[in-house]
């Protein structure tokens, strides 16, 4: 439960540009070494009995009038998206040995889930998930499942869930970058809510030449198009963060990318 706990804990009461990247990767790490644990972004606590979905703490009533693909951009729904894709990743990639979707929260479900009961004069109204919302391409909610569908379908190839777990080389608290790798895979985030860096230097403990493979910038899973997936990033050997060589990357605000070594 400290997963979700700290995720809503920073959405209730913590401003995005002051969250703190060393304690989200020890909320995400706190557990014996190898010892098989369960990762999951949201659980009943949130999402049951009148409370928020992490979706709906992101993006609020702006879901009900700006999540159509037709309508102009919205700061708030821009935002959501892309911290919730971000949430998805790194806790699916660092916080555990197998991840769990909640009823939902796999494509962003606005509203809480609660079952006919006494307190609810025995309703139905929200006893039931909106799947029409993610199957209508007309709305906003096929982003994030798509997200969801390429983080299950890259892990399904590079298996981190049943791999080592991640070494975090890097965490910046006034960049809000994180930095780790895992199964082969070097995964970077920049939580910062108006910061893009270019040239952004990345230990890596191997050398060679990096490509992108997942982006959640690309335009898919709702993102802005602000990174060119076919650059490759080529290792300079030079030390940096602890890891025996190093390359340079643009990495955008609020955006989770993740890279992997040519002919691995």
């Amino acid at each position: 439960m400290a997963i979700p706990d700290k995720w809503i804990k920073l959405l209730k009461e913590v401003k995005d540009e002051n969250w703190n990247m060393g304690d989200i990767v020890w909320t995400l790490t706190n557990r014996r070494y190898m010892e098989k644990t369960v990762a999951y972004v949201e659980s009943h606590d949130q999402a049951l009995v009148g409370d928020k979905t992490i979706a709906f703490w992101l993006m609020d009533k702006k879901m009900y009038t700006h999540m159509s693909v037709l309508s102009p951009p919205n700061y708030v729904i821009n935002r959501g998206i892309a911290l919730h894709n971000m949430i998805t990743l790194i806790t699916h990639s660092l916080g555990g040995e197998a991840y769990l979707n909640f009823i939902g929260n796999e494509f962003g479900h606005p509203e809480w889930l609660d079952f006919p009961r006494k307190g609810n004069n025995n309703s139905y109204h929200y006893a039931r998930r909106q799947w029409h919302l993610v199957d209508d391409e007309n709305l906003k909610y096929k982003f994030m499942n798509k997200w969801n569908s390429a983080i299950n379908a890259l892990e399904e190839i590079y298996g981190w869930l049943h791999s080592s777990p991640g070494y975090v080389s890097w965490k910046h608290e006034d960049d809000k970058i994180i930095v780790f790798e895992r199964a082969g895979l070097v995964f970077i985030f920049n939580f910062h809510p108006d910061k893009s860096f270019p040239d952004y230097p990345v230990g890596v403990n191997r050398a060679g030449t990096y490509k992108v493979i997942l982006n959640s910038d690309d335009l898919q899973f709702g993102g802005e198009n602000r990174v060119d997936s076919k650059v490759l990033h080529f290792t300079i050997p030079e030390t940096f963060a602890n890891r025996s060589c190093k390359m340079f990357v643009y990495i955008p605000c609020r955006c989770a990318i993740v890279y992997k070594l040519l002919d691995d």
